[in-house]
């Protein structure tokens, strides 16, 4: 397999995985499928930055910006201020929106569960997905 053929198989993969994520968002009635990764980020029980939270899960700044500010004026996430920075505000689920979250999630984990049952080495599988995510890094660094 040369190169070429390599990362275009990759990149259906991928896509084909994140399209999954995508149509059980829809299924959700989710109005944008970043909704779905902000609530599967803010639901492991951390808090985090809105920065951290773009970073992580290739979110655009103003998008994210968009759906947090629509999940604050439903109560559903606490925003707090971060020590010694100005502009950047830590996000939490409140009560309510960890209530929110679960009742979205909660099917997804238990697919999820059944998946991962069938996978043969989830830590190695994770480790080469996280080498070649740190090559790959290098096609946006080298312009």
């Amino acid at each position: 397999m040369d190169e070429h053929t390599f990362f275009y198989r990759l990149g259906k993969l991928i896509y084909t995985i994140d399209g999954v994520y995508e149509a059980y968002g829809r299924q959700c009635r989710m109005g944008s499928p970043n909704l779905l990764w902000i609530l599967y980020a803010l639901n492991d029980g951390e808090r985090h930055s809105q920065k951290q939270i773009c970073d992580d899960w290739a979110i655009p700044r103003s998008t994210a910006n968009t759906i947090i500010k629509d999940l604050e004026s439903k109560n559903y996430i606490a925003l707090s201020q971060i020590k010694g920075e100005r502009r950047e505000l830590l996000v939490s689920l409140t009560p309510r929106g960890k209530e929110y979250a679960d009742g979205i999630l909660s099917d997804l984990y238990r697919r999820e569960r059944e998946i991962f049952g069938e996978i043969e080495d989830p830590e190695g599988t994770l480790l080469s997905l996280q080498q070649l995510a740190a090559k790959v890094q290098k096609i946006a660094e080298n312009k």
